[in-house]
């Protein structure tokens, strides 16, 4: 499932982010990059020994996203990892890869079950630049506008376009869903988004009742702990 998470950050939270980053280097993003994906990789990410600057602008992307309603629905999450920051400018990209299956570090690791993009800058200030997600219709290609964000599968083959022109900002970050298998989390996604309308339409009728009866213990019954 491709899924849209809209305003996850508003535009003062979006100047904010890209104010913060301002104030932090870039590296290369090689270095973070397994053997594989240092082939395809050229882009630039904020660098993580800057500790606390990183921590109050993690603070603020990060609080926005899990409290966002769609991404809680869509993803179901169990553990979130701290974003990378990514820089493109003009000849960069990131070719065809898969993210890697584990993720973290000893002690601390989790399954990387969906990936996210949140977009740090308006389209209209870069050409290329596009996400290009594999599914079985064939290859989507996604830009959305500043402060929106994109979830999809980490198990799906991916790539960054070229940058032709100006800069691509992003947050990129990992899950574990309490859901590990991606149709039963679409089928829940959708269950729970008629669920909220009748809760809030009729919270007082047997149909609501039901469909909460039913989502919750299908959540229970599918829950991966």
């Amino acid at each position: 499932m491709l899924l849209r998470i809209p305003s996850v950050l508003d535009r003062n939270e979006v100047e904010l982010a890209r104010r913060m980053l301002g104030a932090i280097p870039f590296v290369d993003g090689k270095l973070s990059a397994g053997q594989a994906a240092q082939r395809v990789k050229s882009n630039l990410e904020a660098d993580r020994r800057a500790v606390r600057e990183l921590e109050q602008l993690n603070n603020l992307v990060m609080g926005k996203l899990v409290q966002h309603p769609v991404y809680r629905s869509g993803a179901l999450p169990l553990r979130v990892a701290a974003p990378y920051y990514a820089r493109y400018t003009p000849g960069m990209r990131y070719g065809d890869h898969v993210d890697d299956p584990i993720m973290g570090s000893d002690g601390a690791l989790y399954r990387s079950d969906l990936s996210i993009t949140v977009f740090l800058n308006e389209p209209s200030a870069y050409d290329g630049g596009e996400l290009v997600v594999n599914t079985p219709f064939g290859e989507q290609l996604v830009k959305l506008p500043a402060g929106d964000a994109v979830m999809y599968p980490s198990s799906s083959l991916h790539r960054v376009a070229e940058v032709t022109r100006g800069e691509r900002l992003v947050a990129v970050t990992w899950l574990q869903s309490l859901v590990r298998d991606p149709a039963r989390r679409e089928l829940l996604h959708e269950l729970n988004s008629v669920r909220e309308r009748l809760l809030a339409a009729a919270p007082e009728s047997e149909d609501a009742r039901l469909i909460n009866k039913t989502y919750v213990n299908l959540v229970r019954m599918w829950g991966d702990l």
